[in-house]
């Protein structure tokens, strides 16, 4: 009998990324005993969006669990672009807050990229500016959007150095797929940004030692796709149907990534499972952002907080 394949390693986001907010708790801790500085994150959500307020919530949690000084603006969704503005005008002002974020997607009268630019670059704790996307793609010091972040960190705990591995990305939004390659690049990696328009797809894919998924739709890639003992890093969350025929017809869901997980386990070396992957590591790498814009901000090399 021939002996069956061997099942991917699973990646557990959700206890790395809880061992990285208790190192963000400690390095905080020892700058506030140092310098007096007490990291501060300001979260701004507009309307009652289920989906944001519940998030909302959990950053806050997490923010004050950590021992970071947590504020959160609750606005009504009637309020104007100009009154949103002079909020973060406010916050980018104050001392205290070393880390500004805007809860998305906001209403449609507010032109979200106009609100985003506002945000003064260094308090950008999502790392979406274009300022911090020019340092990132220079090598400059700055916040880099935490799931790449996040994905990278995971990467480094399982794999060590990353230099001269072949790394494919599938995706090219400004919010994972080119942060991810330039954070790649920055580790020298070989980086391909694959996309719908890439030719032979399953092909390229079958390059990689590291693939990253972040297109946004589900289980597109398959087990085929995979080159035997890669590692895959799933950045997807999508909602499909139940498998349940009588809880789907109620309209029960279920949470899938972008890669086809029962195939993909039995090809590749390593793997990030959808739910508890990538996902705990966002609010995580917030909070790491928070911590290092806090030493920027009065002139400390923030502490390494990889592992």
């Amino acid at each position: 009998m021939s002996a069956q394949p061997s099942r991917a390693t699973l990646i557990d986001g959700k206890a790395f990324s809880t061992g990285l907010v208790e190192r963000v708790a400690a390095a905080s801790a020892r700058l506030e005993a140092a310098h007096g500085v007490k990291p501060g994150l300001a979260v701004v959500i507009v309307g009652e969006d289920p989906a944001s307020q519940l998030y909302v919530r959990n950053k806050g949690e997490t923010t004050v669990r950590a021992g970071l000084r947590s504020d959160t603006h609750r606005l009504d969704a009637t309020t104007s672009q100009a009154d949103l503005l002079a909020l973060i005008a406010e916050l980018n002002a104050d001392a205290g807050i070393h880390g500004v974020l805007v809860q998305l997607p906001l209403p449609t009268h507010i032109d979200a990229s106009v609100v985003l630019d506002a945000i003064d670059p260094d308090k950008d704790v999502d790392g979406f500016h274009v300022v911090n996307a020019g340092r990132l793609a220079v090598g400059l010091p700055g916040l880099v959007p935490c799931t790449p972040l996040g994905c990278l960190m995971l990467l480094k705990d399982q794999l060590g150095d990353l230099s001269g591995l072949n790394a494919v990305i599938i995706g090219r939004s400004n919010i994972v797929g080119k942060p991810m390659a330039q954070l790649l690049l920055g580790e020298s990696c070989t980086v391909t940004i694959a996309h719908s328009r890439t030719r032979d797809l399953p092909a390229v894919c079958r390059a990689a030692d590291i693939l990253v998924a972040a297109v946004g739709r589900p289980e597109m890639v398959r087990g085929d796709w995979i080159k035997p003992g890669a590692t895959v890093i799933d950045v997807g969350i999508n909602r499909v149907p139940s498998l349940d025929p009588e809880k789907a017809a109620a309209g029960k869901t279920r949470v899938v990534g972008d890669v086809a997980f029962q195939e993909a386990v039995q090809v590749a070396g390593r793997i990030t499972p959808v739910p508890g992957g990538v996902g705990p590591m966002t609010i995580a790498c917030l909070l790491a952002n928070t911590y290092s814009a806090a030493c920027r901000s009065i002139g400390v090399t923030p502490e390494p907080l990889d592992a």
